[in-house]
């Protein structure tokens, strides 16, 4: 089993290549309960930054987070934009969760359980990696495994392209959190130069296909693991109604999913899930009637985001 620095009963394993996509080291650092008398199920973890920025560090506390959840996580880093267009990062993710299966022995995990948790772009890829098919930006590396997941949490992804602009119209000003004072000011989604047309390396509003391509909505099937989206109405950045689609389209295909909206919370709240419960404001919950067979997981409104992910996690990545 593969070593690494134990810190409060996680083991930490940083700078793993599980990636040479496009002829460079792709790392990613574990954080593994040191506790378990069992392999714990994996949680992908996926840094925000309008794919543009951040890396596999700019996170939560993922050692706090194994900790107290006893699950894996293995934070990552992916091509970003200026490096690698679309859909170069999905591939990134789905060849990660190749990698943790193949490594799954190496470093004491359970391969037939991985979970994808991510923050704005990263929940978009999250939701790009989960939804899309078998066939489907799968890069080379690892080919034997699968890249299926079992569980999804999306953190305030945008999922629907061709409507951010509109929906951003009715917003306020950018938040004040980490991801949008690292984004700066947001350039209309139909620009050139916006995060969402250099993601797909062509304008937004001249690319329709592209646009299809990169919308999670559009991939929506009969066969899907369950979501947990939350998403702050208070948000300018990637607006509510964004993850209001995803849900609705997870509905409308009568697939497990959940839908958890914070009246107060603005873009990025994944990177500070020690505020205060008060801070979150109303608490709106939504909840398909489907069911993934042996569950039947509710959201608890009363508990923090933290409690709650992890929750989710545990009920679906251990069944």
């Amino acid at each position: 089993m593969q070593m690494g620095e134990i810190h409060h009963n996680v083991r930490f394993v940083a700078d793993q290549v599980y990636s040479r996509a496009g002829g460079l080291e792709r790392l990613a650092d574990l954080y593994i309960p040191a506790t378990k008398s069992v392999p714990p199920p994996a949680v992908v973890w996926l840094h925000g930054g309008g794919w543009r920025f951040g890396d596999r560090r700019l996170a939560p506390d993922l050692r706090k987070f194994a900790q107290q959840s006893e699950l894996a996580v293995v934070s990552i880093d992916y091509r970003l934009s200026d490096e690698a267009k679309f859909p170069a990062p999905v591939e990134d993710v789905k060849t990660a969760v190749r990698w943790i299966r193949s490594v799954a022995n190496k470093f004491g995990l359970d391969a037939d359980r991985v979970g994808l948790w991510g923050s704005s772009a990263g929940g978009h890829l999250a939701a790009c990696a989960a939804l899309s098919g078998d066939d489907q930006f799968q890069g080379e590396e690892y080919s034997e495994y699968s890249s299926a997941v079992q569980a999804v949490v999306d953190g305030y992804g945008p999922t629907n392209f061709g409507r951010i602009d509109e929906d951003r119209a009715a917003m306020p000003p950018l938040g004040t959190d980490a991801e949008s004072v690292a984004i700066g000011h947001v350039l209309p989604a139909g620009d050139a130069d916006s995060f969402e047309s250099r993601l797909l390396g062509t304008p937004v509003g001249c690319s329709p296909r592209e646009v299809e391509l990169a919308d999670p909505v559009h991939y929506v099937r009969g066969e899907c693991p369950p979501f947990l989206i939350l998403h702050g109405k208070a948000d300018s950045l990637i607006p509510c109604q964004q993850s209001q689609y995803l849900f609705e389209a997870l509905n409308n295909a009568a697939r497990d999913a959940t839908l958890v909206l914070f009246e107060n919370l603005q873009h990025g709240f994944f990177n500070n899930l020690i505020q205060p419960r008060e801070r979150y404001g109303a608490v709106t919950v939504y909840r398909t009637a489907r069911r993934a067979i042996g569950t039947n997981w509710e959201c608890n409104s009363d508990e923090d985001i933290s409690s709650i992910i992890r929750s989710f996690f545990r009920t679906y990545l251990t069944i």
